[in-house]
C-alpha cells in the first residue's frame, strides 16, 4: 500500500535529505527535530571528517555545517568538499559573526552563512532556497525525455501517450534522485542510502525490487525511458534503444 504522500512531501518540492554536521550534542538533537518535524531526512555527524565522508556519497540535497567541529572544521569540510568537485549547496553554521569569517566561509565553498543564535524561521526559508538551487526545479515538476514527474502530487505523464499514474513513496523517490542525476549510473549503494538512509537496515535487494516495480510504472504509461541496469555498476535513467 502507497505511503500517505501528503504527510511526507512539502508543496512545490520533493523530500530533501539534509546532513547536519554539528558536535555540540544539545544543538544538534534540535535541529535535528525541527528539520524531521518539517519533513526533511536528515543524518546527522559529529564530526568533520564523517561530514566530508558522508558528502562524498552524493545523496544529499544540502549540507548544514557547523563551523567548530573536532578534527576538521567547517570550512575544511567546505573546501575539501568543492576541491573533489562536489557541488552540494552547504549552509554554513557558526557562533562568529565578523565579516572575516564570514568571508572565509564563502570563500571555503559555502552557499550561505548563518549566525547563531538564529531565528528558526530564517534557516529553514534558507535552507528552501538552497534546495530550490539544488534541485533545479520550484514548481514540483521534473521533466525527461517525454516524461513528467509531479512531485507534489506524486504523479508521473507520459506526453506521448497522455497517460499518467500515481506512485508510492520509494517509486517517487527513485525517480526523483534519478532525475536529477540523468546521464549518470547510480550504485545500489548510492540508491540504497539515498532512498533508506545510511542508519537503515536495507538490503540491496530491496533497490531491485522497488526498481522492478518503478519500471512497471514506466511501461504503464507508455513511455520511451527505462531504468537500465548496467551490470556490475548499477542503474541508469535513459530513453531505450531504438
Amino acid at each position: 500500500m502507497d505511503t500517505d504522500l501528503h504527510m511526507l512531501r512539502k508543496k512545490g518540492g520533493g523530500i530533501m535529505r539534509v546532513l547536519l554536521a554539528e558536535d555540540e550534542k544539545r544543538m544538534a538533537s534540535a535541529l535535528s527535530a525541527l528539520l524531521k518535524q518539517e519533513k526533511y531526512d536528515v543524518d546527522h555527524m559529529e564530526e568533520g571528517a564523517s561530514a566530508l565522508e558522508a558528502l562524498e556519497s552524493g545523496i544529499y540535497d544540502i549540507a548544514v555545517l557547523d563551523v567548530m567541529m573536532p578534527e576538521m572544521n567547517g570550512f575544511e569540510v567546505a573546501r575539501r568538499a568543492r576541491k573533489k568537485g562536489i557541488r552540494t549547496p552547504i549552509l554554513m553554521l557558526t557562533a562568529k559573526s565578523q565579516l572575516d569569517d564570514k568571508v572565509t566561509g564563502l570563500d571555503s565553498g559555502a552557499d550561505d552563512y548563518l549566525t547563531k543564535p538564529f531565528q528558526t524561521k530564517e534557516l529553514l526559508a534558507r535552507l528552501r532556497a538552497l534546495g530550490r538551487r539544488s534541485t533545479g526545479f520550484q514548481d514540483g515538476n521534473l521533466e525527461y525525455s517525454d516524461l513528467s514527474l509531479d512531485t507534489s502530487s506524486a504523479t508521473l505523464t507520459c506526453h506521448t501517450t497522455g497517460q499518467s499514474v500515481r506512485l508510492g513513496e520509494k517509486e517517487l523517490r527513485i525517480l526523483e534522485y534519478m532525475f536529477g542525476n540523468r546521464g549518470q549510473i547510480l550504485t545500489r549503494e548510492q540508491l540504497a542510502v539515498k532512498i533508506w538512509g545510511f542508519e537503515n537496515e536495507a538490503e540491496y535487494n530491496n533497490v531491485e525490487v522497488y526498481m522492478s516495480f518503478t519500471r512497471k510504472k514506466l511501461a504503464f504509461v507508455g513511455s520511451k525511458t527505462q531504468i537500465k541496469a548496467v551490470r556490475g555498476l548499477g542503474y541508469e535513467l535513459r530513453e531505450k534503444d531504438v
